[in-house]
């Protein structure tokens, strides 16, 4: 069709990909989730998982977990010209697929969705629905944004939420049982100290990044805490939002958390932190252990689970 403009319309438009494929090894498989269409008419591949064969390229099934989602961000302009005209809710799949195997043998494929439901499929059975669970009310900016993590028993998930009319509002961290996807953990964000700066919110876009026993996990409101996964309790916050005095000499102030997770290596953990449309920062952040804080192991026996992947167990 063409528009109000006499301007001629094409289509279909295809997906976007947001996020990394998601390598299956065993399988020879790679997962790959899209977000919605930007235009009419839909397509069957939008907000979907599709597995693709890792030696030919040739497409193997795909499943679609929420159908005509038509939307672009000319509806939230103030001319809505391009605005398709029966648009969708703007739920992309921004996480990449998370693969876990479960104790009995069989294999999930996680899905974490904007619109704030997570989906466990079956990759054994062309990604067969065995759960979904939702965790918040979703949103452009709502749901699972960026990722979540996983052991071999339970999958954490940070939630956005982010309410452009009511920055006060959204995060939270969850944790939901493989087997039945039932919430076993749900830790609610604290009131954040820089409530009334532009960007600041409590809203948890980040992915986290899992280590035996802590979830680490960051905020809009600059914060970057380690949460006890047994519990939920935290473990540690740091608020990255302040100056900082650089190796290099250049000034560095923190800001938000989003887009990417901590990356944790050789007992370093490190992180950057501010994020354009929400406190801006410029620095690379770099944490190692506090010696002067480490408990005595001389007389601490530390008894690991038969999966490392799973809690540590202390006595």
């Amino acid at each position: 069709h063409k528009t109000a403009q006499g301007v001629q319309h094409w289509g279909p438009s295809g997906a976007a990909v947001w996020s990394s494929p998601t390598a299956d090894l065993q399988r020879q498989i790679m997962y790959i989730a899209t977000g919605n269409n930007y235009s009419d008419p839909s397509t069957e591949m939008s907000d979907a998982v599709i597995a693709v064969d890792m030696k030919t390229g040739k497409k193997l099934w795909s499943r679609q977990l929420m159908p005509k989602d038509v939307w672009n961000s000319g509806c939230v302009a103030e001319k809505k010209d391009n605005c398709p005209p029966h648009r969708g809710d703007d739920y992309d799949f921004g996480a990449p697929p998370l693969l876990r195997s479960l104790s009995d043998g069989r294999t999930l494929l996680l899905l974490a969705q904007k619109s704030g439901i997570i989906y466990a499929l079956d990759p054994d059975h062309q990604g067969r629905q065995l759960w979904a669970t939702r965790l918040g009310h979703g949103g452009p900016l709502g749901g699972v944004e960026w990722g979540g993590a996983a052991n071999n028993r339970y999958a954490y998930f940070p939630l956005s939420d982010f309410d452009f009319d009511n920055p006060n509002v959204g995060g939270g961290v969850f944790a939901l049982d493989l087997l039945t996807g039932k919430q076993v953990l749900h830790v609610p964000p604290p009131k954040p100290a820089c409530a009334g700066q532009y960007g600041c919110s409590p809203a948890q876009m980040a992915p986290p990044s899992l280590i035996p026993g802590i979830l680490f996990a960051g905020s809009l409101d600059g914060h970057l805490r380690a949460y006890d996964t047994r519990g939920g309790d935290v473990l540690w916050d740091f608020d990255t939002a302040q100056n900082f005095k650089t190796t290099n000499g250049v000034h560095a102030h923190g800001g938000s958390l989003n887009g990417a997770g901590p990356a944790i290596v050789g007992g370093m953990l490190f992180v950057n932190t501010g994020y354009t449309n929400a406190m801006a920062g410029n620095v690379l952040l770099a944490f190692a252990i506090d010696s002067s804080k480490v408990v005595d192991t001389n007389n601490v026996c530390l008894l690991y689970t038969s999966d490392a992947a799973d809690d540590l167990t202390r006595v």
